[in-house]
């Protein structure tokens, strides 16, 4: 049976409604539900699940269980209200200015701290890029937006930092689920602080018990810490969701799998330090299997994927070798077929350079002898001997000699077709000289007749080259 006296404390603590009587008339209208008695007073009705049972028992959507069940985290609890009487006249006065003052001006309640009638859920993320620029201020630097828990954990931490002295617990400075997912990552358990800043008993706790050197440190070292207002929109959820009755609240949860959170364990109501040590120490000692567990779990998949990438990359490397031999072995067939291919070219070009060579030694050798053919033709017979006849002897350089009878009236040119004729010279520019006295028959004296160059009756003569 919750505590009728703390409901009534905390419901005032968040409405700000001082008279006991008409909170307690507010509170019983609705089934004593803290949740829907404070939605009514804020005239937000939208932002509660719309469901309803067809029986009458009460039903009820949990959002953390103990360490036998798991259902998945929603951040809501709905709880449909036990007695449906109609609310005195008093209650219907005092909630119609707050509901047409919310039906028109709904952000009056954020400054008025009631920041829950924008939550519809915990999890809930706003991401976008606001710009602004203040009147009178120039290049207003833009800035991004922050989700609403985040915010809220970041108020948290500030003003619980600006209270309470240190030591004190790490809480972080972001929403409850990153918090829970920070602590999944470190293996570690998660400390949940609902703060209820108007309570009489929170400010001794914090002081005494919380913020104590040796619960600070135990905290830090062995949780995830995270706190959260009940005043704020995240705390108040998780209030409901934890089913918070009395205060100081403190609570150990751990990540589940599905986005779903196990509850381990919760303190409730003042507890010295002693008593909160033992009671950690206790959950930790509990949970430790399963955290080693998870760790190791953690390890091996992580040692798997190391494997899984040195074989990846054990692979790729052999796959690479292979595929660099390949290539080695292409390169080296192209090369030899390139050196193939360029032989193949040279051996062409060279057999036809000898057939062009050959067919123009062939073309020479036909001329030179066409041309011997004429010179032996021009020289015509040889003559007999006679007394108008001469005798003429050649000696070529390879020590050859040659002969014939010529009339004393042929001409110098007619020794040196006689020579042509013959086919003994592979030079063309030569010359024709005699010994005693040396005489060269050169092209000055060609036109000269063998009697006047003074070769008759009988001449020797040799082959000189130019």
């Amino acid at each position: 049976m919750v505590d009728v006296a703390d409901k009534l404390a905390y419901f005032q603590a968040i409405t700000g409604l001082e008279d006991p009587d008409l909170c307690t008339e507010i509170l019983s209208a609705h089934g004593w539900d803290l949740e829907q008695a404070i939605f009514s007073i804020t005239g937000t009705e939208s932002s509660r699940l719309s469901a309803t049972s067809s029986s009458s028992s009460t039903t009820t959507e949990a959002a953390v269980t103990n360490t036998n069940q798991e259902p998945q985290y929603t951040g809501t609890v709905m709880a449909p209200a036990a007695n449906n009487h109609t609310p005195g006249l008093a209650w219907k006065l005092i909630t119609l200015p707050f509901s047409v003052i919310s039906g028109s001006l709904g952000l009056i309640f954020g400054a008025m701290g009631l920041g829950m009638w924008a939550a519809r859920g915990v999890l809930s993320y706003s991401l976008g890029m606001i710009r602004f620029n203040s009147p009178g201020r120039a290049g207003t630097t833009p800035f991004v937006s922050v989700t609403q828990s985040a915010s809220e954990a970041r108020d948290f931490v500030s003003n619980f930092e600006r209270d309470y002295r240190s030591p004190r617990p790490n809480f972080v400075a972001e929403s409850f689920m990153d918090a829970l997912q920070r602590s999944r990552q470190a293996f570690k358990l998660l400390f949940v602080y609902l703060h209820s800043p108007e309570h009489p008993d929170t400010q001794a706790f914090c002081e005494r018990a919380l913020c104590n050197e040796a619960l600070a440190a135990f905290v830090n070292e062995n949780f995830v810490a995270w706190g959260g207002s009940v005043k704020a929109s995240e705390g108040f959820k998780m209030s409901n969701s934890l089913k918070a009755s009395r205060f100081p609240f403190c609570a150990v949860v751990m990540a589940a799998t599905n986005q779903r959170i196990a509850l381990l364990q919760q303190v409730e109501g003042p507890k010295s330090l002693e008593e909160m040590l033992t009671i950690l120490q206790r959950v930790l000692e509990e949970s430790s299997p399963v955290l080693v567990a998870a760790r190791l779990e953690a390890e091996e998949r992580r040692n798997n994927m190391l494997l899984r990438e040195e074989q990846d990359a054990a692979y790729q490397a052999a796959l690479e070798a292979d595929r660099a031999l390949e290539r080695q072995r292409k390169e080296e067939q192209e090369r030899l077929e390139r050196e193939a291919a360029e032989a193949e070219r040279r051996r062409k070009e060279e057999e036809e350079a000898r057939e062009r060579e050959a067919q123009e030694t062939a073309g020479k050798e036909a001329a030179l002898a066409k041309i011997r053919e004429a010179k032996a033709l021009s020289l015509g017979v040889e003559p007999e001997k006679g007394p108008d006849v001469m005798q003429v002897l050649v000696r070529f350089p390879s020590g050859e000699r040659r002969g014939r009878r010529f009339n004393c009236t042929a001409t110098i040119q007619s020794l040196y077709d006689y020579v042509d004729s013959l086919g003994c010279l592979e030079v063309e520019s030569y010359n024709l000289v005699s010994n005693f006295p040396r005489t060269i028959y050169g092209a000055e004296k060609l036109s000269l007749s063998l009697k006047e160059a003074g070769l008759h009756p009988q001449a020797s003569l040799f082959v000189e080259f130019n």
